[in-house]
Parts: C-alpha cells; structure tokens; sequence
C-alpha cells in the first residue's frame, strides 16, 4: 500500500472510524491493532515496531493528542499520521468538586451519551473509579447506577480515555525533559467500580487495561487496578488469565433470598457458585486478596447473624471485607445502617480474622460516593414506590 493510500477499516478488529472524520482512533488500539493500523497506512513493516513504541509513548506517557508535537517523528511521516489517523478522548461536560476533594466527571461520549468518572484523593493513592457502560445491565436495588437501564457498552477506547481526561485535568502526564516517576502520580489506581458490569464488557475493559498497566506508557501495576463484579462467574477465570488485576465482588448479602433481591444477578450464579469461582481466583492470577464489597442497609443485611455467616462462606479464600455505609440518592428503598450496628459488624470480622475497614463515605455532596453515579441526562427521578417495585421489594 503507498503511503498515501488512506487506512480501512478492515485493518482493524472492530470498528475504530471517528464518526464525524472517517480517520481512525489510535486511543484505545491494542499495539497490535496499532501496528497492523500503522502498517496499513504505509508505515513501512520493518519500521512498523519503531513507529509503534514513539507513538504509544507520546500519547500514553506525555499525553500528547498532537502528532505535530510527536517531535521524535519526521515531519512527512507526522502529516501521513494526521492524515489518517486521530487521537480521540472523551469530552469533559462538566466538573464538581467535593468540600474532600473528590472529583466527579460528567463525560459525553460517541452518539451523546453521558457517563460520570470520579476522583477520589488520599494521603498516600489517587484513585480513578471509571465506567465500564452506559448504564448497567443488572438491576441491583440498592445502587443508583441499577435504576438507569443499559445503553450501550464503551468501547476500549472511552474506558481508557477516562484515565486520560483525568490525567489532562490533574496534570499528571510526564513532562517533556522529564523521565517517568520524577513526580508523585496523582492517578495511581484505577477501580472499575462506575457505572455498568465491567465483564458484561469483558474485551474492551480487557484491552482498555493492558494499556493501563503497559509498561511503556502509563504503566500501573496491576496491584493497583481493581475490577469489581457482582459476579459474572464464567468471567471470573477469564479475567484471572487475560487481565490478573485484582478483583473485588459485589456481595452484599449472606443469603441466597436476600442477595436475590440486592443483587438479582445471583438467580442465575447464586452464591455458592460464585465463591467455588472465586476460590480459584488468587491461584489463577498470582494476585493477593479478594475484596468482598458489603454495602450496610439497615435491617436488610447488618445483624450479627448476617457477619458470622459471611465469616463462614469465605472461609478458604485469602479476603478482605470492605464495609460500605450505604449512600443515599433521591427514592432510594433502603437506609444506611446505624454507626454502632456497622461497627459491631466489623468488629465480629476482624475477630475471624479478616481485615474489616469501614469505607469513609467520599463525594456525598456532589452525588460522587460508591451506588449514586447515574448521568444527569438519564437523571429523571422515579418515585420511591416505582424504584421499591423495580427492586421487587
């Protein structure tokens, strides 16, 4: 092919085209899409590897969208880029900031559709939780997210381009002249806890963070990336194998009648088979321990039976309990439970001997804490009876 010729989309996988330009998306590309894309538009193939590493590094390590900035590239080869090619991100709609800090993002995505991102800063991480849907296939009644129905699923490239939009927004890209750790990342875990079931979109979150964790461009361990599933369990080995990020499960209940209701994917993976999946997990994926996420709501989930009987089901797996108060949003069907009745719970963990903390609830005012992300154009209330008949409550 002359270097002139313009890239197909049959070079690629799946469909990368910009909607408004015709140019393809390099963000989001695996190195092997990217390479056999470079190739297609008369990167010659000896020089296809070259090419492919300067590429990756600008745009993943320096965060350059500009191939005019990729300066380590001759000025041809730059306008040969720029002719059929783009460096695409999400569109920022909208930011709030929390009186703690946190950052919550409304994202306009292809076709106009919204998802929220937020940024949670500590004293020692910054953590990026990022959407994996427009919406959410499952229906989990306690969580905001639940009551707005599944659109459509992000591609590779808008999952990552969350990771990207934060870093432009914190300027947290390596600096030119700079080598890569001289700062202190701003963003340096990512929880695929947002909006949807991420391995209800099992590829794209795939190859969205193996870029995350290539150690060529924005390089996290993948200690330091965490899924969270209400527990899709053909999934579960999978994303051991592809991924071996670490993994957290929505859990929420210690019964099969309960968790039916809080979590209704469990009538079709009930408990008992999504802990045989999880016991194989840490063996699978070299990782440390699961995370078991159990949202408070009083009177529902949070007596003392409830704690021993968790104790019992993990018994085996290397765990550790992650307590969440429950996070209120307009209708919701259930309340927090009381601060004495979360600690007596905690306490009764930790004495079984697993780590128990009880998650600071982060972002409140700004309807950015763990269960309220629903994007504002889908933001219509429904009344609290319509959400409890929903929940089948």
């Amino acid at each position: 092919m002359s270097a002139s010729a313009p890239i197909t989309q049959d070079v690629l996988t799946i469909p990368r085209k910009l909607p408004d330009g015709g140019k393809v998306n390099l963000v989001g590309l695996t190195r092997d899409q990217l390479r056999a894309a470079l190739i297609a538009a008369g990167t010659p193939e000896k020089q296809a590897k070259m090419r492919l590493n300067q590429i990756w590094q600008w745009i993943y390590q320096k965060g350059v969208r500009d191939f005019a900035e990729m300066t380590n590239l001759s000025k041809d080869y730059r306008a040969l880029l720029a002719k059929n090619f783009d460096v695409a991100i999400p569109e920022i709609v909208s930011k709030n900031v929390s009186a703690d800090g946190t950052r919550k993002y409304l994202v306009r995505i292809a076709g106009g559709h919204e998802v929220e991102v937020v940024y949670i800063p500590e004293t020692d991480r910054g953590t990026l939780c990022i959407s994996s849907q427009v919406g959410c296939t499952l229906t989990c009644s306690f969580c905001h997210t639940g009551t707005q129905k599944l659109v459509r699923n992000l591609t590779a490239g808008e999952i990552i381009g969350q990771v990207m939009l934060a870093r432009d927004d914190l300027d947290d890209w390596t600096r030119q002249g700079e080598g890569m750790g001289e700062r202190p990342r701003l963003v340096s875990n990512i929880v695929l806890m947002g909006m949807g079931e991420p391995l209800y979109n099992f590829d794209a979150v795939r190859d969205a963070m193996k870029i995350s964790m290539d150690g060529e461009g924005i390089s996290l361990s993948r200690r330091r990336i965490t899924l969270s599933t209400s527990g899709v369990v053909p999934e579960i080995a999978k994303t051991a194998e592809e991924i071996g990020c670490m993994l957290a499960v929505s859990f929420h209940a210690t019964t099969d009648e309960v968790r039916d209701k809080l979590v209704p994917i469990n009538k079709k993976w009930n408990i008992a088979a999504l802990l045989d999946a999880l016991r194989a997990y840490p063996k699978l994926s070299n990782s440390e321990r699961i995370t078991f996420e159990y949202v408070m709501l009083k009177d529902v989930n949070d007596s003392d039976d409830d704690a021993r009987r968790l104790v019992r089901l993990i018994a085996g797996i290397p765990a550790k309990i992650n307590l969440i108060p429950f996070n209120e949003w307009p209708g919701a069907p259930y309340q927090r439970s009381d601060w004495d009745r979360i600690e007596g719970f905690a306490d009764i963990i930790y004495k079984a001997g697993y780590a128990s903390p009880i998650r600071t609830p982060r972002g409140e005012d700004i309807m950015a804490a763990c269960g309220q992300l629903k994007s504002a154009t889908e933001r219509a209330r429904k009344s609290r009876a319509e959400i409890q008949k929903d929940a089948g409550l």
